[in-house]
């Protein structure tokens, strides 16, 4: 079996985090944007008051810059499967296929449909029409980002499929199954719940950008809050729903939590410390320092006082078995291929769910082909391929601490602005105003770092435990590769700029005057009065 380039390869896997990293500084932004457009909607719908109508129009221009330029972001991102993973595809393309076709069919005509009714039906529809055109687009776009994640669900855990030893790719069996995949749920409430955090962040350091400049006071004042408050309960939902993940990850793909944790050794409970901060080293398998905090470790893993966390070093000791198991996988099923006889077919199955570490042991092969392995050579091949089960620990580790500590981070902001907003105290703490609005950014990067931890840690694999993310990519050329990276690198530089540009222009113009108070009963009654003509 030949093998892709692994310059190739790892151009390929470059390129597609490029893609996946532009596509999803938009995502969370509209995930969230749309519910908090829908709830500042339905208070105008509740109450009457005009100033929670001119919110939802202001800021829904706002998400359609963001929404226009994070379609033509995904659609090139899905096109890479086909052009830079066929192997992927070929082998997961069912399985993965049929939840993205869903989410086109279902989600994202469903948003792209009502997204322009939302936008020109103000005067067209009546209150209740447009309200509910809000709340679709919100469901939609959230639908959207739910097929997406049972897609990525998949992947990590290919529940629903079983391998076809006749066409060499992964068979669908139960929709069900797919949907309802556990990771695929925990997945889409966390990501969607991070979404919510960064809309209120947006919409509350804008708001703070009007207040520093005692501009569009009321309208700034109400979008604040309403930011806070929804921000602060995002905030709770996001890290507990973090947590419930972790759990899930902890039984599904516990190389990805250990590498998280930094743990190369099997812990011993209950003193093992939670570590704060270290400097994992791949090359060496070991932590230079650490930073921790005893007795933290295995409650928060296990979510007991005595479970041992097996460490990195024992799931490699572990693995061979497997290893050695998937060899004679992989050496049946060539066979197999090969003279069609059943004793060759009945040893696959016997080894069938080890068959990924034999792909993977391909890597180390004499001709990269394990039915060549002489006997000598067996235990050299499956001692070189037992490291290959491991993530890269250092970024595993700190993409998730990052993310991790800016969610703290975020909690703390969103507890003491809402307080600061409810006492009417805004204008008199300019510190956390700046902090705010200078503090926009920072929940994309928290999602790009859930991003990275997450699909870090899953490798090797592109199908967890079934197919070598080595083995996925398509035979391009190197020159092929660069000439797409840098291609796509501009492209995707341009769309930025364009967000950048189009988002400080309308968010510096602001909306329409909203200091006079003219929502409000009792100004009005004032203005009637004094609007009347005098008795004298």
């Amino acid at each position: 079996m030949d093998l892709i380039n692994p310059t190739v390869v790892d151009l390929s896997r470059f390129q597609f985090a490029l893609t996946a990293l532009y596509h999803f500084m938009f995502v969370p932004l509209t995930l969230g944007l749309t519910f908090m457009l829908a709830a500042m909607e339905t208070v105008y719908v509740v109450t009457g008051r005009k100033i929670y109508k001119e919110m939802a129009q202001f800021w829904g221009k706002l998400f359609g810059i963001n929404f226009a330029i994070g379609v033509a972001t995904g659609i090139t991102m899905e096109f890479e499967f086909g052009t830079n993973w066929s192997m992927y595809s070929r082998f997961f393309g069912d399985m993965f296929g049929t939840p993205l076709a869903i989410e086109g069919l279902m989600a994202f005509f469903m948003e792209s449909t009502f997204v322009g009714l939302m936008f020109f039906g103000w005067d067209r529809l009546s209150k209740p029409a447009h309200l509910t055109v809000t709340y679709l687009v919100a469901l939609g776009s959230n639908l959207s980002a739910l097929w997406i994640l049972v897609a990525n669900a998949s992947m990590n855990v290919p529940e629903g499929a079983h391998f076809d030893p006749e066409t060499m790719r992964m068979q669908f069996d139960s929709f069900v199954h797919v949907v309802f995949n556990p990771d695929a749920q925990s997945k889409f409430v966390h990501t969607s719940v991070a979404g919510y955090v960064s809309a209120a962040l947006f919409v509350m350091g804008i708001s703070a950008f009007y207040i520093l400049r005692s501009q569009h006071k009321q309208f700034a004042a109400r979008s604040f809050r309403m930011a806070a408050l929804f921000g602060i309960i995002s905030t709770v939902a996001v890290i507990t729903l973090g947590d419930v993940l972790g759990r899930m990850d902890y039984e599904n793909q516990p190389n990805k939590i250990e590498a998280i944790e930094g743990l190369w050794h099997t812990s011993k409970r209950p003193y093992e410390p939670w570590i704060l901060a270290a400097l994992p080293d791949d090359a060496k398998q070991e932590n230079h320092f650490e930073i921790g905090v005893p007795f933290v470790l295995t409650p928060l893993i296990a979510h007991d006082f005595n479970t041992p966390i097996t460490g990195l070093h024992e799931l490699e000791d572990a693995a061979e078995p497997r290893i050695r198991s998937g060899i004679e996988a992989v050496s049946a099923l060539r066979r197999y291929g090969e003279t069609h006889q059943q004793a060759d077919l009945d040893i696959f199955h016997a080894h069938e769910n080890d068959m990924g570490y034999g792909f993977l042991a391909t890597r180390h092969a004499p001709g990269q082909d394990v039915t060549a392995i002489p006997a000598a050579a067996l235990d050299q091949v499956v001692q070189e391929t037992k490291p290959d089960i491991l993530p890269n620990v250092f970024v595993t580790f700190w993409a998730f601490r990052l993310m991790v500590f800016l969610a703290l981070y975020f909690f703390a902001l969103f507890a003491i602005s809402s307080y600061v907003s409810l006492k009417n105290k805004l204008e008199r703490n300019k510190l956390l105003l700046r902090l705010c609005m200078w503090s926009i950014p920072l929940p994309i990067l928290a999602t790009e770092f859930g991003w990275i931890t997450a699909e870090a840690g899953r490798q090797p694999w592109t199908v967890f435990n079934k197919l070598p993310t080595f083995m996925s990519a398509s035979t391009h050329s190197v020159s092929y590769m660069l000439f797409s990276l840098a291609g796509f690198a501009v492209l995707y530089s341009i769309f930025i700029a364009a967000e950048l540009y189009l988002m400080f222009k309308f968010a510096r113009l602001g909306p329409e005057a909203h200091d006079t108070p003219h929502d409000s009963a009792a100004p009005m009654h004032l203005h009637a009065v004094s609007s009347a003509p005098a008795a004298h």
